[in-house]
């Protein structure tokens, strides 16, 4: 008799989840069905950007190699032209790839103009990856090194001297050369001095960096050893011939 209530009472127990669950779902069926379309759309939206994504990739790297073969064959000009296009409509990481090589096919091209443009427009570029965007930086700033005052030559390469930045021994040393240029020494030195404890620096850059420094010590050498020009004014007038008494 007990084993005969107990089934009843489940069956009873059943029929009223059965209920509840009917309920339930004729309240807020739609709203599952809804969000389950949502999580598929966005599993399926995923996966079809992720396989564009890959096919835009794939489309612009072919196009890089066939620029990269013109350029290779000698046709520059016409790279240039594929890398321009490269670089406006490619992907983020071909077209500042694209740009480095367009600016490339002008210097080959002896285009100087058109490769500063094209490096001062990715170095502005708050997009491109930032160590590319300082290293066209860097690279337009020596296209204008014994053109531009100095002013305008700390302006651009300043900001790369930073210890923690990889091309501070490159901007650290067009800077310095353009100080010299500029007559000022003590600037100079105090752009070099550094980077001469730095462990950081490579054989070649030490070995330039030294010569820029004893190019320094000999114009110090050079300014200390000239007499002043009072001096000279004294020394031509204790030399004259008195004129003659009346």
């Amino acid at each position: 008799m007990v084993d005969n209530n107990d089934a009843l009472f489940r069956e009873v127990e059943e029929e009223l989840r059965r209920e509840q669950y009917a309920k339930l779902w004729q309240r807020y069926g739609t709203y599952f069905i809804l969000a389950a379309i949502a999580i598929v759309a966005v599993v399926a939206g995923s996966k079809i950007w992720e396989a564009q994504r890959h096919a835009n990739a794939n489309a612009a790297g072919a196009r890089y190699e066939v620029a990269a073969q013109l350029m290779n064959s000698g046709k520059t000009e016409e790279a240039a032209k594929e890398f321009a296009e490269l670089a406006e409509a490619g992907p983020r990481g071909y077209a500042t790839l694209a740009s480095l090589s367009e600016a490339g096919a002008y210097l080959k091209l002896d285009k100087r103009a058109e490769a500063l443009a094209v490096f001062d427009k990715l170095a502005n570029d708050s997009s491109a990856d930032p160590l590319l965007a300082n290293f066209a930086r860097l690279q337009a700033a020596s296209l204008r090194l014994g053109q531009a005052d100095f002013t305008e030559m700390e302006n651009r390469l300043k900001p790369l001297t930073a210890a923690e930045n990889p091309w501070r021994f490159t901007a650290s040393e067009l800077l310095a050369t353009a100080a010299l240029e500029a007559g000022k020494r003590d600037e100079a030195r105090s752009l070099l001095t550094p980077l001469l404890a730095d462990p950081g620096l490579g054989q070649g850059a030490s070995e330039r960096v030294h010569r820029l420094m004893a190019k320094i010590a000999s114009e110090d050498l050079a300014n200390s050893s000239a007499p002043a020009p009072a001096a000279n004014a004294d020394a031509a007038k204790s030399t004259e011939t008195p004129a003659p008494a009346p």
